[in-house]
């Protein structure tokens, strides 16, 4: 991994073990700039929130140091660490009003009473919640609930923020709504977020960067563009995104390009990811959105192919191929004025350009 100068978050050769002989967490080494919004990203049981519990003090690592702000944390309590953290379930005080669950903490602490008052009301004004400030949980909605939660981790004006999967409970449209105003929050205030989730989609609108963890080890730390154009490995291209594969054998690789024949005998041009060499098994990595129905001038690799099913999603028609042998090949097409959609057993024409698509090692 990329080492970054004056990193703001730094795991050093993190490790972590439960029963003293399976590694969830593998030498781990990963920097965070100050300001950044990092997400870890992968599926369950890859490491990613024993990676955020050990950053929070609620876990510790078995091997390696975790620095914040250039100094090692090992030995510091979390309520000593000045971390903001954001949880799936809200842990909001049912009998207390919004107001009081803000404050709650801060009292603890034994701040006086205006400057209390002063951090709960700026602490709901970020969040746009001031008028619903003297409600109590149950009076509110799961996206209102949750952006309490949020204020209530700025509450203490921490530095580093930490949310574990904050967003799983709410439904499809309040959730995307939750992440582009977590992220304008996070670009209004310049805080520092470390966000762990298994939704690929959250983690690609969201994230400056993103981590994705498989087996306790970064598969790719890359920028969400990067990420979906040019994932590092099978696993990386399979996990982010819907994506189609051939396998085959490299013929040959002049440059950043390569020739791949498939096990069905067809030749297919493609980008070379870094190392492949002519004789290795590899796979090929190809969005359905860059497959073209409409035509196949100037695309380099062009097919037939039999439509096995057409299905309506209304900005986009999502059609289900037979190609090379498999009847699982994808092609995603904007529904556009005067397209002709394609039926079930009809041949067709498809097309995509090399540039499109990647050879990864298998």
């Amino acid at each position: 991994m990329s080492v970054i100068k004056d990193a703001f978050v730094r795991f050093h050769g993190v490790k972590k073990t439960y029963d003293g002989e399976h590694l969830v967490v593998k030498n781990l080494m990963l920097d965070i700039r100050e300001g950044e919004f990092m997400t870890l990203l992968g599926p369950s049981g890859s490491g990613k929130t024993t990676c955020l519990m050990m950053l929070a003090g609620f876990e510790s690592a078995s091997e390696g140091e975790i620095f914040l702000d250039g100094k090692p944390i090992g030995g510091i309590p979390t309520h000593k660490r000045n971390i903001g953290m954001v949880f799936q379930n809200y842990a909001l005080f049912p009998h207390l009003s919004i107001s009081e669950n803000l404050a709650f903490p801060l009292r603890v602490q034994h701040l006086g009473q205006a400057e209390i008052e002063q951090r709960v009301n700026r602490a709901l004004d970020m969040v746009h919640l001031r008028h619903l400030a003297d409600r109590r949980p149950s009076q509110l909605s799961g996206g209102q609930q949750q952006r309490v939660a949020v204020a209530r981790a700025l509450i203490f004006e921490p530095k580093l923020v930490l949310m574990d999967e904050p967003l799983g409970a709410l439904d499809k449209q309040l959730r995307e709504r939750m992440q582009y105003e977590i992220k304008s929050l996070h670009d209004r205030l310049g805080i520092t977020m470390v966000y762990v989730t298994h939704d690929q989609g959250e983690a690609l609108t969201m994230s400056d960067r993103v981590a994705v963890f498989n087996d306790g080890v970064i598969q790719q730390l890359a920028t969400p563009s990067e990420l979906y154009e040019k994932p590092a490995n099978a696993f990386v291209a399979q996990f982010i995104g819907e994506n189609n594969r051939l396998n085959g054998i490299v013929r040959d690789v002049a440059g950043d390009r390569c020739t791949l024949l498939t096990d069905c005998g067809q030749s297919i041009g493609a980008m070379a990811s870094p190392g492949l060499s002519a004789g290795d098994r590899a796979s090929l990595s190809l969005r359905p959105e860059r497959v073209s129905l409409m035509r196949d001038e100037g695309l380099e690799n062009r097919f037939e192919a039999e439509v096995c099913e057409v299905i309506y999603h209304g900005d986009h028609l999502r059609t289900r191929v037979a190609l090379c042998g498999r009847d699982d090949f994808i092609i995603k097409s904007p529904n556009t004025l005067g397209l002709v959609p394609t039926a079930p057993g009809e041949r067709i024409r498809i097309a995509w350009s090399a540039q499109d698509c990647r050879a990864l090692r298998a």
